[in-house]
């Protein structure tokens, strides 16, 4: 499949978002002592943000993608917005753009342009919050993506294919997710199929792997189920991942990685929503 469908405001395309907010989510990432659960939210938060700026124009925000986000925990699967969005699936990134629930002040450092860093405040606009309670159910949260996904396709069936990611630290509570995970691969557009991204997001750092391929020896049945859910990584994400991180991606590899650090967490998400750099939008 050739993934190279013009992504435009008549034909848009959509990401989806699975974000674990089961109790285990609340633990710290060892390097910033941040929940696991926050640095999700911010890296959501942050792309939505970059999205909204893409896809700014001189007359407005252009709808070429629309978003959702939904939250697993021991409630069920949902809709995971804030705010004036609360409750709905997929988005129009204009009316993202209008409805942030709230905007935070941020402290951020900047170089000062002597050769050190100064602390300045930004604005930082919030969609999703963190959210942790209960249970995994990664099941029920596939068979929501398999309906969202196929209204998605019926009422566009030629654009850019949908890419889905799911963020998680855990074994799946309501048992295993993967025949949803393969229905969902399956689907597809005129211009190619269903992107699955699986992250693992973990508390330590050690044994991180990115984007391996079938040679590569894991840890455990969990993270073999998450490999094996996965997409092939478009080709067009390989060379994103090598040219721009430096990263050694497997000619095989899958839209997988294991043990993410807060660093790896956000370069995965910006790799699995480049679309909008990588293609003409108009």
């Amino acid at each position: 499949m050739a993934y190279t469908a013009e992504i435009s405001r008549t034909n848009p395309s959509c990401f989806l978002f699975l974000i674990d907010q089961s109790g285990s989510m609340s633990d710290n990432f060892t390097e910033t002592q941040k929940p696991k659960s926050q640095a999700v939210a911010d890296a959501i938060n942050k792309l939505l943000q970059q999205l909204v700026i893409k896809c700014a124009k001189s007359e407005g925000v252009r709808d070429y993608y629309h978003v959702g986000v939904i939250g697993y925990n021991s409630d069920g699967a949902k809709p995971a917005f804030a705010g004036a969005i609360a409750g709905r699936e997929l988005v129009p990134i204009s009316e993202i753009a209008n409805t942030p629930a709230r905007v935070e002040e941020r402290n951020k450092k900047i170089d000062d342009g002597a050769g050190g860093l100064i602390t300045t405040t930004v604005k930082f606009p919030i969609w999703f919050d963190a959210i942790t309670k209960g249970g995994t159910p990664m099941k029920e949260a596939f068979q929501r993506a398999n309906i969202i996904i196929d209204k998605w396709l019926a009422d566009h069936p030629d654009c850019f294919p949908p890419v889905i990611i799911n963020i998680t630290d855990g074994e799946s509570t309501d048992g295993s997710p993967l025949d949803e995970m393969d229905k969902l691969k399956n689907k597809a557009s005129s211009d190619g199929t269903v992107i699955l991204f699986n992250i693992h997001a973990s508390a330590r750092s050690n044994n991180i792997i990115s984007f391996c391929g079938s040679s590569t020896t894991l840890p455990d049945q969990y993270a073999e189920l998450l490999f094996q859910g996965a997409s092939l990584l478009p080709e067009f994400m390989k060379s994103v991942g090598k040219q721009e991180y430096g990263l050694t991606i497997a000619e095989d590899a899958k839209a997988f990685v294991l043990n993410a650090d807060p660093e790896l967490l956000i370069t995965a998400i910006d790799i699995g929503t480049r679309p909008s750099n990588a293609l003409a939008v108009r």
